[in-house]
């Protein structure tokens, strides 16, 4: 019996519509196709800040010494990386129905001010029991530790619980603790997904 629902953030509720405003910061500084999400999300300070190794602000800072940007054109950066992205709230709406019965969470590969951003940005916070951010638990999915982790926090068994997240090799970590995964693409009927495995607002 489902107990939890525990959803990623990135590529699931929050996802880039349009690269639009990053092909512009790649073009303005002369940075290969894709080139700034590894300056971000892949790259060696990026991994750091998301274990929480580093704080996001010397994320920022590392991106600023090595683009030699000027404060003026660091916020630009950041405005334009994020400028894509939308919070699906039909997503969240249909989240919130599921409160009645379940307890849901995230897990989510993230910088340390993640939790604000979710509370001030986008006011969703209060559909999750449970926010789990890698930069704060000190490791990333798909190890155990994170999944062991939320999962003590909710109070369920692995098999209690779903997950959902855009990563395949994420499902897989979730699945080695024994937790129900499916594996989220845009465009699909999630609430007929759950139902198959007996969830249900």
């Amino acid at each position: 019996m489902i107990k939890a629902i525990i959803f990623d953030v990135g590529g699931v509720m929050l996802r880039t519509e349009s690269r639009d405003p990053r092909n512009a910061i790649e073009a303005r500084h002369n940075l290969a196709p894709g080139e700034s999400e590894i300056y971000v999300f892949n790259g060696e300070v990026g991994q750091k800040a998301q274990r929480g190794e580093v704080t996001i602000h010397a994320l920022w800072q590392s991106i600023k010494d090595k683009l030699s940007l000027t404060d003026a054109e660091l916020a630009q950066f950041k405005a334009d990386f994020w400028g894509g992205d939308r919070m699906d709230y039909a997503m969240i709406d249909f989240i919130r129905s599921l409160q009645k019965n379940y307890k849901t969470a995230i897990i989510s590969n993230a910088f340390d001010d993640l939790q604000d951003a979710l509370h001030n940005d986008y006011q969703v916070t209060d559909a999750f029991d449970f926010i789990t951010v890698s930069a704060i638990e000190g490791v990333m999915k798909p190890d155990a530790q994170i999944f062991e982790s939320c999962l003590k926090r909710l109070q369920v068994a692995p098999e209690e619980a779903v997950f959902i997240d855009d990563f395949q090799h994420n499902i897989a970590g979730a699945a080695a603790v024994g937790i129900h995964g499916i594996h989220y693409t845009a465009g699909m009927d999630l609430a007929k997904a759950l139902a198959a495995l007996g969830v249900t607002p």
